[in-house]
């Protein structure tokens, strides 16, 4: 190391060379830095979730979990494997060693399950789901003097246009109930058709699904064709048929029951202001930059709040729960404010006590070694987030006392007549 430090005092040219390459680096190195509050934390592991509406909690265990356990049993890589059975829902934890490559263990955690050909065919797909703690960077309040279901749709919408916008692509709507269709069953109008509550219920589970067709090769693509038939809302219920006949002509399901939109529960609210709420809670993505994605989103609810645009009627309006670019803001001023006192307070002490002319480089020397730095970290993909910029406020009181000890060395050495010029540079 030494012969380097003295290779670079004795090459002058060369040693400016460098630090005007670490100033201009810094600044392009800074603007290519991602900026966030909190870092995506990535862990070994996945879940695998399957539900299968109306199932008991044995069948499943029985007819999906278990299925799921044996086909992951012998993943290379694999740590244990924990699994939870819930009425209409099965998870499957996989756990995987820490040192692992774990976008091999998570394809092939996909791959066995998509393998498997034996669950019930009432069963959704699985979803495999990777670990890993992302936390929220904003969130906001929709709220607003209507009624629920107008709420949740108004919500739905507001979380798909932020959704659009960049940043905002996990957005996920909270704090509202899901909608489910009511269906009453009339025994008098099934006794006065000829028909059974199986029938019903068949007739439902036949008719309102999202079936695949297959896939057709051509020279310009592959075609998938699917059927949606889906029933959705209370008309769609109420629109499925139940029997045709030449006597008794179209029996539909409203025909025999009474249906209605509803709730699953209407045990739970939520309000902000006293008024029904919904929130929206936007997940930070891969690819970061807090405050250009806050400020888009202010943006969009200044549009949002202003009735003649369309977005929401005059009753609903939206607030910002928090948002974390503020506190980023307020670190990244600190850490600013902390490097301009800090080359401030060298370049007085140096020149009050020895040259200003060591003073003077000295403090070069500050900003060039964290422009290096900065220079270098985005390669080593690290962020603008809570954890490196407090360690950069440790970094920078280190790097100024190591400045002035080495001044101050160099100085010494030359006042007490050891050594002159390069020679009390290079120890």
């Amino acid at each position: 190391m030494s012969s380097i430090v003295a290779w670079f005092a004795r090459n002058a040219v060369a040693a400016n060379l460098l630090m005007i390459v670490a100033f201009v680096g810094g600044v392009f190195g800074y603007t290519k830095m991602e900026q966030e509050m909190f870092p995506v934390v990535n862990i070994s592991g996945a879940s695998v979730s399957v539900s299968w509406n109306g199932a008991s909690p044995q069948d499943v265990e029985e007819q999906i979990v278990t299925r799921i356990e044996e086909a992951v049993a012998d993943i290379n890589g694999l740590d244990r494997i924990t699994s939870i059975a819930n009425e209409g829902m099965g998870v499957v934890n996989i756990k995987g060693r820490d040192d692992i490559d774990m976008q091999e263990f998570l394809d092939e955690v996909k791959l066995r399950v998509d393998q498997i050909n034996n669950l019930p065919q009432a069963a959704f797909e699985p979803q495999v789901q990777r670990w890993e703690q992302r936390n929220a960077f904003m969130g906001i309040a929709i709220h607003g003097d209507v009624d629920p279901r107008t709420l949740k749709r108004l919500a739905d919408n507001v979380r798909d246009d932020i959704a659009n916008i960049p940043g905002g692509e996990l957005a996920q709507l909270q704090g509202v109930i899901s909608e489910q269709v009511n269906i009453e069953v009339s025994e008098d109008a099934l006794r006065r058709y000829g028909l059974s509550f199986s029938d019903v219920a068949n007739a439902i589970r036949r008719s309102s699904l999202n079936s695949s067709g297959g896939r057709i090769e051509s020279s310009t693509g592959d075609v998938s064709i699917t059927a949606r038939q889906l029933a959705d809302t209370a008309d769609q219920f109420g629109n499925i048929i139940i029997r045709q006949t030449t006597e008794d002509g179209t029996i539909r399901v409203d025909d025999v029951a009474q249906i209605d939109d509803g709730f699953v529960t209407d045990k739970f609210s939520a309000q902000f202001n006293g008024d029904p709420t919904a929130f929206v809670m936007i997940r930070s993505p891969d690819t970061m930059h807090i405050v250009d994605y806050t400020d888009n989103f202010k943006k969009y609810i200044e549009q949002a709040n202003d009735p003649s645009n369309g977005i929401l009627p005059q009753a609903v309006k939206i607030d910002i729960l928090w948002d974390d670019s503020e506190a980023f803001k307020a670190r990244m001023d600190l850490i600013t404010e902390s490097a301009m006192m800090g080359a401030v307070l060298v370049m007085l002490v140096l020149v009050l006590f020895l040259r200003p002319t060591v003073a003077l480089w000295v403090t070069i020397g500050i900003m060039t070694a964290f422009a290096g730095g900065i220079l270098l970290l985005p390669y080593f993909g690290v962020s603008w987030n809570i954890l490196s910029t407090f360690a950069v406020l440790l970094v920078i009181g280190v790097i100024v006392d190591d400045a002035i000890i080495v001044g101050e060395n160099i100085h010494r050495e030359i006042e007490s007549g050891r050594r002159e010029g390069l020679d009390a540079a290079i120890v």
